[in-house]
């Protein structure tokens, strides 16, 4: 081993054993270049090294390996590298990452094991628990978000594995782990954001989906972002979906939306405008017209659910006008190619509770009803009781930040000032009148 990357290590070793790890981490970030000139020989290095003892040695020793790997090298076998970061999340002391200044550095390593990963399916599906544990090792309390997040969420569309990553997508976030790197943060904020709206989709809980791609187009930005572009696209589709209309954005966001996200958008705009107009003939025209910019977004499978909810919504349109129609006529005025094809729809919407009829075999007529729940059962009751207590709880964090926001010395010194401003504005007011 070189006599450089023996002090290396005897330096690791003695500022561990002493616990200073602000100054290790120092050292370490010093020492980045020398770790990359002798990557070949690194392994040697990580022999020496404990993880639970120096953890933060191994940290950037694997940082570097990572950091080494040439994109061009298409033959490099990186197996042996996985395994070890895998062992080092399961086996690293998470005292030593949490309370120094190698947060970033763990974050880094923790995206590039994602980026070797995520071409391969069958790893992504091993690497969701991995990345799950190195979760757990960063975050403080479990509504933490960390940039991690969006690295599991992403490992688990390329899996097509989300029951797991449901466990953070379910969490309702109240504290984001931040770092010096801004741009990094927001970064992966909006791709957790975004994939997590991805996997709601696929998971046809679009109620979910919808709120997630609302926080990221609500997301302050000066500049637009090809995150928030995708996200809008899906935006518009979601909500012709759920709610049958394009619904209007809260009035918060950054007026990049407007000036330049719905201009890129315009086929996704056009097909919401032809779908507030319940023509299906409008929107197959649409489609038509935008096939190839579909595909090309990878979107054309919820355009045609957006196709296929219009005839849904055209059934319950009719469901207020009519108390019988036979399946012929149903069909005649939804557009619908047959009676067969009418009934078939008719019967999928009767099982997912969004009309309720019931339909004559015999005569082909099809007799809608009033929603027959009366709210007045026993898991209605729980339900409400649940609910109520969720609202309890929320009412709680909200006091519990407010008044965090209030301790604040940032928030108290803006308040002062502003409170000084204005009364030199009064004094100045008073003395010219």
């Amino acid at each position: 081993m070189a006599s450089a990357l023996e002090n290396f290590v005897n330096n690791v070793r003695t500022l561990s054993a002493s616990e200073n790890f602000v100054e290790l981490v120092r050292y370490l970030n010093k020492s980045i270049d020398l770790l990359a000139k002798n990557w070949s020989i690194l392994d040697n290095v990580l022999e020496t090294l404990d993880m639970q003892q120096h953890t933060l040695g191994v940290l950037y020793v694997l940082l570097a390996k990572f950091l080494s790997i040439s994109p061009t090298a298409q033959s490099t076998d990186i197996t042996p590298l996985l395994n070890l970061t895998k062992d080092f999340i399961c086996l690293c002391n998470r005292d030593q990452i949490r309370n120094t200044g190698a947060v970033q550095s763990y974050y880094e390593m923790c995206h590039n094991y994602t980026n070797e990963i995520i071409s391969d399916p069958t790893k992504c599906l091993q690497g969701i628990p991995v990345l799950m544990q190195a979760i757990e090792n960063i975050r403080t309390v479990s509504t933490q978000l960390t940039p991690i997040h969006a690295d599991l969420c992403q490992i688990s569309l390329k899996a097509k594995c989300f029951n797991r990553a449901l466990k953070y997508l379910n969490a309702d976030i109240t504290e984001i782990a931040t770092t010096e790197d801004i741009h990094s943060d927001s970064k992966y904020f909006l791709l957790y954001y975004y994939y997590g709206g991805m996997i709601y989709t696929a998971m046809k809980n679009y109620e979910r989906a919808l709120y997630f791609y609302e926080v990221a187009l609500s997301t302050p930005a000066l500049t637009m972002s090809y995150i928030m572009l995708e996200a809008y696209k899906k935006f518009i589709l979601v909500a012709l979906i759920l709610n049958g209309r394009l619904i209007v954005l809260p009035k918060y966001p950054s007026q990049v939306i407007s000036r330049f996200l719905k201009p890129l958008c315009q086929p996704y705009q056009e097909l919401a405008t032809a779908f507030n107009n319940s023509t299906c003939e409008d929107v197959r025209t649409v489609i038509n017209k935008h096939s190839d910019t579909f595909v090309r977004d990878q979107t054309m499978g919820l355009v045609k659910i957006v196709s296929y909810s219009l005839y849904k919504k055209n059934i319950q349109r009719l469901t207020k006008t009519f108390l019988t129609l036979s399946l012929a006529d149903v069909a005649h005025r939804v557009q619908l190619p047959s009676a067969i094809d009418a009934e078939t729809y008719i019967l999928n919407m009767i099982k997912s509770g969004e009309v309720y009829a019931t339909i004559n075999q015999k005569d082909g007529m099809v007799v809608f009803k009033d929603n027959p729940e009366k709210y007045d059962s026993a898991d209605r009751f729980l339900k409400i009781q649940e609910d109520m207590n969720s609202v309890m709880e929320l009412n709680k964090r909200i006091k519990k930040m407010e008044e965090e926001v209030k301790l604040n010395p940032m928030f108290i010194k803006k308040s002062v000032t502003q409170e000084d401003e204005l009364s030199s504005k009064t004094i100045v007011k008073h003395f010219t009148q």
